[in-house]
C-alpha cells in the first residue's frame, strides 16, 4: 500500500494497494514523496525492500493505519492486526508532516 503525500499532486491522499505474492511474482516500486505499509496475510511472509538513501531518523515520519480519512483496506480485521505501539501513536493524514511536492 502507498499513500502520495506530494502537494499538488492530482493523487494527493490517495493510496493504491496491490497483493504481491510468491505465486504472482510481483514487485512494487514506492517513489519518494509515498508513504508506505503492508499486511501479511499468510502466516509467514518475507518482505524484502531497498531504499535510495541512507536511514536518517530525523527525517522518518508516518501516518497511522487506521485513519478514518485514508479508509485504507489492510484485507484484515484491525483486531487481526498486530501493530507496533510506535505506528499507533503516528499522525493522522491531515496532521502529518509532509516535505514532498509534485512536479509533473
Amino acid at each position: 500500500m502507498a499513500v502520495d503525500l506530494r502537494g499538488g499532486s492530482p493523487t494527493f491522499g490517495k493510496w493504491f494497494g496491490i497483493l504481491l505474492s510468491d505465486q504472482n511474482k510481483k514487485q512494487l516500486l514506492i517513489p519518494r514523496g509515498f508513504a508506505h505499509g503492508y499486511s501479511v496475510l499468510s502466516p509467514t511472509a518475507e518482505f524484502v525492500y531497498k531504499c535510495d538513501n541512507y536511514y536518517s531518523q530525523k527525517h522518518e515520519a508516518g501516518i497511522v493505519f487506521n485513519d478514518p480519512l485514508l479508509n485504507i483496506n489492510w484485507q484484515l480485521p484491525e483486531k487481526d492486526m498486530l501493530v507496533s505501539e510506535k505506528d499507533r501513536m503516528l499522525a493522522f493524514f491531515t496532521d502529518a508532516r509532509y516535505n514532498f511536492s509534485f512536479s509533473g
